[in-house]
């Protein structure tokens, strides 16, 4: 496509320079001027030697000498196309094939040629082809045979463009189809992620809920041997305590009572050595 692409604009080019010099204006056609032929046939010149910055200059004289020229216009627009990148921006303005289709897009709407309109609707179907762009190529293409059904080169370019988009669509089906799945095998993968986390989870707190059982029996365990052993024993601490306590006031007692005993014996002893006989 791409050989048939430089092909058929280049014959295009030139043999649309050529009607447009060498017929006189029919019809709704604006008249040409000598100066505007002039700088035509120079330009022609120039563009089947491949000199098209060249070409392009004499077109723009041509313009100059009568703005409203079609084949002026028409024949710029192809000479940038050739010195045009169809892979740059579309909305680079900078890019010659960007101008190209500026100056065909305006030239559609202010030729009354019908003719000039389906060489035009043809180009713009070249460059959207070459942009990859084919739902709008062939709406090009479709407008261009509508104007001149004739076009043989514009209905092999439309089938083309047809076969292309059918090609195009598929592949974006096809790339939906597997972004889908890629999209379902993540959330399957996230899925399984959630529950693995969730079973994890589960699992810790079974073995937490286990620890603080087996403590809360060993606590028990170690209560129940605690209290076992107080019994084995015959008292607790509390009770040993308490029956020291009360055995140290008891000797404590008998102390004060032994000693109250001497302390009245001594008084008695006393008193009977002292007595007068």
């Amino acid at each position: 496509m791409k050989k048939h692409y430089k092909t058929v604009v280049c014959l295009v080019a030139v043999v649309a320079a050529l009607l447009w010099v060498s017929q006189p204006a029919t019809g709704q056609e604006v008249p040409t001027v000598k100066k505007e032929r002039n700088h035509i046939r120079s330009g022609n010149k120039l563009y089947n030697a491949k000199r098209f910055a060249e070409a392009e200059v004499e077109y723009r004289k041509a313009i100059e000498a009568n703005p409203q020229s079609g084949a002026g216009q028409f024949n710029l627009a192809t000479s940038l196309m050739r010195q045009g990148s169809a892979t740059s921006q579309n909305d680079d303005k900078n890019n010659p094939m960007t101008q190209a289709e500026g100056i065909l897009q305006n030239l559609i709407k202010t030729t009354p040629s019908r003719d000039l309109q389906s060489k035009a609707f043809y180009d713009l179907g070249n460059i959207a082809y070459a942009r990859q762009q084919y739902d709008q190529a062939v709406e090009h293409y479709k407008n261009a045979l509508r104007r001149n059904p004739n076009d043989d080169q514009a209905r092999d370019n439309l089938r083309l463009a047809q076969l292309k988009l059918k090609e195009q669509q598929q592949n974006q089906d096809k790339n939906q189809d597997k972004n889908q799945d890629k999209n379902q095998d993540k959330d399957k993968q996230d899925q399984n992620k959630d529950q693995q986390n969730k079973d994890q989870q589960n699992k810790d707190k079974d073995q937490q809920d286990k620890q603080n059982q087996d403590k809360q029996n060993q606590d028990k365990q170690n209560q129940e041997k605690q209290n076992q052993q107080q019994q084995q024993g015959g008292m607790s601490q509390q009770n040993v305590e308490q029956v020291l306590k009360a055995m140290q006031d008891q000797e404590r007692a008998t102390q004060q009572k032994v000693s109250a005993e001497q302390a009245r014996q001594q008084r008695a002893e006393r008193a009977r050595t002292n007595r007068k006989w």
